[in-house]
């Protein structure tokens, strides 16, 4: 996957199916990478670190692991290029293996361990997964185009019915993700689930619940990479493709006053919620973190009703069951909880905010003069202590801290019982030395053309031998190269690291 969205460059000539892809007809980026290599180290971002015990500073991870995850990086950039100008992935194997190709040293390091078979069946993993992202993505060239993207998709999630209490807490954790979003310049992201959950006023298994029944299934996140440590997970926004023509409405009562029981009186056959809403998702984003919206306070209905108000003001209360995707019997019951804290003003029969309603200050209208109504709220803070949810939004963040820090003490726990790695310095770069390995044999299993005694039998074990090091090496019918090629590859190997240190 690459590390952005944006096409760095486009192709410099139109390649057309039936003929080879070549360097000439791919972007500049990809040209450099597949010649160059990750020279700036765009890939690398934390393949070659981890958190250290004072949970500060990073210490090296092993070399071989932080390159093979930096090499599988750039290989995957690769293949989405490959792919983004319709390529093959005989024409992506082509450009991985050349010699010539910086670019392709992962995947030529594979064949010279493993063989030829496991580096193909490698690439066309590779190229099975970017072809996929590929086909579901978009091409952003320029950050503007990233805002105007950005901008249909809020106008999608804003037209788009939320119906049910689990589809209202749906558009919370998305329009969470779309602050993430606007805030990175584009539809992918890094966030972690906590971060999610505080940042929509919800707890952290309720949101789990949210993106495996609603948002995952009808497309509008895809996971792309899970978190680690202080990593957030890599998150890309869609705009929701699978929608409601291929999943079913999931809603937390299935049968309420959206269907009504008696069609001989002449009421709605379909729920009533209409197809199309029409909300102000940037009121709902900014106040859905406050305690007053908890789920024991005024809920995720009343965001609703207030993102309804605030985009169409003066609406019935017909009009607001289309347009905020809330059933009549709910949104009587929330404008009457308005009401009473005089954010919401009904003239006859439309209904409209209070003027300062958003900052959470209500004021009473000359038409309720005679009516008994609780004091004006003073701010949300007070609305939230009026329905005893005061502090949730704390609670949670505090738990959430503690979660966090349990979580690294078990990675740095777990990462004790690694090797430390020994690093020097030589001409301003870091060099692996390489550890003593556990697997020298003793010179009683030594056998002459280096074959391995059996120490129980006392016989040649016919899969193993020794390589000109000491050291045992196995031999599989998947490696398909003789012994003295894996030596020969363990020789090379120790010469590179003699010239290196």
């Amino acid at each position: 996957m690459p590390h952005s969205t944006y096409q760095t460059g486009s192709l410099r000539r139109p390649f057309h199916p039936g003929e080879r892809l070549g360097l000439h007809q791919l972007p500049t980026a990809a040209a450099d990478l597949i010649l160059i290599g990750d020279l700036t180290g765009r890939y690398a971002a934390g393949s070659y670190s981890r958190l250290a015990s004072d949970g500060q500073s990073v210490s090296l991870r092993g070399n071989r692991q932080g390159t093979a995850e930096h090499g599988h990086r750039i290989t995957a950039a690769i293949a989405c290029h490959v792919a983004r100008a319709g390529g093959t992935v005989d024409q992506l194997t082509r450009l991985l293996l050349h010699p010539e190709h910086e670019g392709g040293r992962h995947a030529r390091s594979i064949a010279l361990r493993s063989g030829q078979a496991r580096a193909l069946d490698y690439i066309r993993r590779v190229w099975a997964s970017a072809s996929a992202e590929v086909s579901s993505t978009r091409v952003l060239e320029s950050r503007q185009h990233a805002y105007e993207v950005l901008a249909a998709l809020r106008d999608r999630i804003e037209t788009t019915p939320w119906r049910g209490e689990r589809g209202r807490t749906a558009l919370r954790v998305l329009r969470a993700h779309l602050n993430f979003a606007e805030i990175a310049g584009g539809p992918l992201h890094h966030a972690s689930e906590r971060q999610t959950a505080e940042e929509a006023g919800i707890s952290r298994t309720t949101l789990r619940v949210v993106y495996e029944t609603v948002l995952k299934p009808r497309g509008w996140l895809r996971r792309l990479r899970v978190g680690h440590g202080r990593e957030g997970s890599t998150w890309y926004l869609a705009n929701g493709s699978a929608g409601d023509r291929t999943i079913p409405a999931l809603q937390s009562r299935f049968r309420t006053t959206q269907y009504p029981p008696d069609p001989a009186l002449e009421e709605w056959p379909t729920p009533e919620t209409g197809a199309a809403a029409d909300i102000d998702s940037t009121v709902i984003g900014r106040l859905m973190g406050h305690d007053a919206f908890a789920h024991h306070g005024l809920g995720s209905a009343a965001l609703m009703i207030i993102g309804a108000l605030h985009a169409r003001p003066a609406q019935t209360v017909g009009e607001l069951v289309g347009s905020s995707s809330v059933s009549r019997a709910t949104v009587y019951r929330t404008l009457r909880r308005l009401t009473d804290h005089s954010l919401v003003h009904h003239n006859g029969e439309t209904w409209t905010l209070a003027p300062r309603a958003l900052e959470g200050f209500g004021s009473s209208s000359p038409e309720a003069a005679t009516e008994e109504i609780a004091k004006p709220a003073q701010g949300w803070d007070s609305v939230a202590q009026r329905h005893g949810t005061t502090g949730i939004a704390a609670q949670r963040k505090a738990l959430h801290a503690a979660e966090r820090l349990a979580y690294r003490d078990v990675l740095e726990r777990l990462s004790e019982h690694r090797s430390k790695a020994i690093v020097i310095v030589r001409d301003g770069r870091r060099v692996l030395v390489p550890a003593p390995r556990p697997d020298e044999i003793p010179s009683a299993w030594q056998a002459p053309h280096g074959c391995v005694l059996d120490p129980v039998t006392g016989r040649a074990a016919p899969d193993w031998r020794i390589a000109t090091d000491g050291r045992l090496i196995l031999i599989t019918p998947a490696d398909q190269r003789s012994y003295d090629e894996l030596a020969a590859a363990h020789a090379e190997a120790l010469s590179e690291w003699e010239s290196a240190a």
